[in-house]
């Protein structure tokens, strides 16, 4: 530092004013050497690349294993007796703030040094609400400070002192993400799920909306940070005119949905680039209506950030039918080609693998053929004939099982598996939905989830989580009026249980715990607006069903709340409910279930959840194991059975991967060169969220956000430091 060497050889002539200009320089130094501490991780996913990735190494490989808790905040939004919370919230820390959202999408703001509450903002005024958030965005201007973050279908501007809203952000601080889509923002309700990102500006936002029949659009929008005001949208399901419209049936646009990005993005500044990764047009298991590779859906996109204009893409899964959205934001990463650096984007799928493209053109970094792949059997589907397969890195998970892989936890169960394994269609990857019943592996819950990857700018490797879980889907066609005939309003309730909800909740409402709730005695948890509320707009693994009950709400509130012989013996007739005049509607009734035997065991032999670690230039795999351990069902002797989850890795400048979201509670750090597991902890809940780290006072922290307990059901953010 030249400055400070000039400065200390004029200490030597005692000249006090120089004494005090070095000690004024040498603490603005200090004051932007904590700035930036302060900040390393200050974006959803650590920065605007996504790379889950810190610069700190006061928390190292050589001492993680004395790393003690430092501080909890407990969250206390939640009524006592309510079913735990399970929070996704990755927060981020400024300045010695953190600010996070709760599993009731409560925003926190916390001194990151103590856990001390500073303040708390409500979205909902007292309301329900709920749903699932993964955090908030920040945005500042001078002396402007802001936290911008959704609650219910808005969107907020929040003065980050005080977590008031700000009056001339929208109305009163909010603005409706219901208005700019293609129907009555009276009659939608689109909730975002992940942070947007900030461009110079503007915040820039996906969109969580349903996943059946009747969706909105996905369109990626931009709103100016100051007024709220909408600056620009990008049309997922392209316009007359528009890049992509050839690839739908004509006016698609005028009733398709989906393609949306609900699982975040990535910003290049540098270059002005925003980077999408969007999910499968609707409905996701039958796509009669949207014949064609339908673009935008499971692309990656690049766009101008300040305008929207589109620059490329790359589509990782032609016209959808298996629910495999793009995941997680892409990461913007920089790899080698022939001695020169190539800054580049990788973006993990649900299906297992990892695609690479020059970050300014989209050209592939490694090669992609196009494979035949097999025909759909339903009546009016036309699965496209070929899908892309990129030749490296290798796939990441399991894409293929046969009857050797079946589990045999018991004889009765084995059989169980043989026989439905032999009873299904399948021929791989990308076997199309059939009405004798599909295998699909990884799964729809499968591959890498919405926490991703994380980059290692400094070895150029890339560490991804992924799920094993086969699911079946079993397709059924479905009309409501026929079946409603001369049911009553109860039996109406019911067969709208068993066709939409049965998969998740079970015939007997019990669920499965933790991820699908138990309904039983719901009377005494929700109240039936709430209720209601909840089954319309959705909230975590649950999509939105409002298109489903509308007209029928009656209907699956008496099955839900009522014994048979107390509910009205009416009967209501159900409306159409197509997506286009004259379209079949057909349904995965099995849609997010396990294939597991007669007794709940997984039908897949283990790995069940893995953690790898690739090197992007060379696309090989520096390590593979398994994460996550079920002791129950662990043979004797065998390596860890890994298990399923959805939080991502985080990786430091200490040689450290942290990474929690496994049911065993347990929160891990991983020497990032070799695999080898350093420390862990077990944790009150399952974390299932991203942990991230920062520094506070001088101290490294890492920090989690907890999943709700019995006595706690809100939950809490637990943070890590050395003694």
């Amino acid at each position: 530092m030249p400055q400070l060497q000039y400065f200390q050889k004029l200490f030597l002539k005692k000249n006090t004013l120089v004494i005090l200009a070095a000690a004024a320089f040498t603490g603005m130094v200090a004051n932007q050497l904590r700035d930036e501490d302060g900040r390393t991780w200050s974006i959803y996913k650590a920065d605007a690349h996504s790379t889950s990735s810190s610069p700190l190494s006061q928390i190292n490989v050589s001492n993680v294993q004395s790393l003690k808790p430092a501080w909890a905040f407990s969250i206390n939004d939640m009524k006592s007796g309510a079913r735990p919370g399970s929070s996704e919230c990755n927060p981020i820390i400024v300045d010695g703030v953190m600010y996070a959202t709760s599993a009731k999408h409560w925003v926190y703001a916390v001194n990151a040094a103590t856990g001390k509450q500073l303040w708390a903002f409500d979205p909902f005024d007292g309301a329900e609400g709920g749903g699932v958030s993964r955090g908030v965005t920040y945005w500042e201007s001078g002396t402007d400070r802001r936290i911008l973050v959704t609650g219910g279908d808005n969107l907020f501007a929040l003065d980050a002192a005080t977590g008031r809203p700000v009056p001339e952000f929208g109305k009163n601080g909010r603005v409706s993400m219901n208005i700019g889509l293609r129907d009555d923002p009276a009659t939608i309700s689109v909730i975002p799920t992940s942070p947007g990102i900030v461009y110079k500006d503007l915040v820039i936002m996906g969109a969580e909306v349903s996943e059946l029949y009747g969706a909105q659009p996905g369109y990626i929008r931009a709103y100016n940070c100051r007024t709220g005001k909408l600056v620009w949208t990008f049309h997922t399901i392209p316009l007359p005119g528009e890049p992509g419209y050839e690839t739908w049936p004509e006016g698609a646009y005028k009733y398709a949905g989906g393609a949306n990005d609900w699982a975040g993005m990535s910003v290049d500044a540098a270059r002005g680039m925003v980077f999408l990764a969007t999910g499968s047009p609707t409905y996701d298991y039958y796509g009669a209506d949207r014949k064609g590779q339908n673009l935008f859906g499971n692309s990656v996109v690049a766009l101008d950030a300040a305008t929207g204009h589109y620059k490329w893409h790359f589509q990782t899964v032609h016209h959808d039918l298996w629910d495999y959205d793009l995941p997680a934001p892409p990461n913007l990463v920089t790899v080698e080609r022939e001695g020169k650096k190539v800054d580049a984007v990788a973006q993990v799928t649900k299906h297992g693998f990892i695609f690479v493209f020059d970050r300014e053109t989209g050209k592939p970094l490694f090669p992609i053929e196009e494979r035949k792949v097999p025909a759909s059997h339903i009546p009016g589907e036309e699965a496209w004939p070929t899908q892309p397969f990129p030749l490296a890195p290798k796939p990441f998970a399991r894409q293929y099982m046969s009857e050797k892989d079946l589990t045999h936890f018991t004889d009765a169960g084995h059989d169980t598996l043989v026989k439905r394994y032999r009873s299904l269609r399948y021929e791989g990857l990308f076997t199309p939905p059939d009405l004798k019943g599909t295998l699909m592996l990884p799964g729809s819950r499968g591959g890498a989830e919405w926490g991703g990857a994380a980059y290692d700018p400094a070895s150029g490797m890339l560490f991804v989580r992924s799920n094993e879980s086969p699911e079946i889907e079993s397709m059924k066609k479905v009309d409501a009026d026929e079946e409603a005939g001369n049911m009553s309003v109860w039996q109406q309730g019911k067969s709208l249980y068993m066709t939409y909800c049965v998969a998740c909740h079970g015939k007997d409402k019990n669920g499965d715990e933790p991820t699908y709730p138990s309904l039983i005695g719901l009377r005494s948890r929700m109240t039936r607006e709430a209720a209601l509320d909840k089954i319309r707009k959705g909230g975590g693994k649950m999509p939105a069903f409002a298109s489903v009950v509308k007209g029928k709400e009656k209907a699956i509130m008496a099955f839900l709340f009522e014994r048979e012989q107390q509910s009205s013996s009416a009967v209501t007739k159900f409306e159409n409910g197509r997506t286009r005049e004259g379209a079949a509607k057909y349904l995965n009734l099995t849609a997010y279930g396990y294939f597991r035997d007669h007794e709940g065991n997984p039908a897949l032999t283990p790995p069940w959840g893995r953690l790898s670690a690739i090197n992007l230039t060379t696309g090989d795999y520096a390590w593979q194991i398994p994460l996550g351990n079920d002791e129950k069902r662990q043979l004797k002797g065998a390596d860890e059975t890994g298990q399923e989850g959805s939080a991502g890795p985080m990786v430091t400048a200490g040689g450290l991967l942290f990474i929690s979201g496994t049911n065993d509670r347990q929160l891990r750090a991983f020497d990032k060169k070799t695999g080898k597991l350093l420390w862990k902890t077990t944790l009150p809940a399952v974390a299932n969220a991203t942990a991230c780290t920062y520094m506070a006072g001088n101290k490294q922290y890492v920090a989690v956000s907890v999943g709700g307990t019995k006595e706690n059901p809100s939950g809490s953010i637990m943070a890590f430091a050395l003694p």
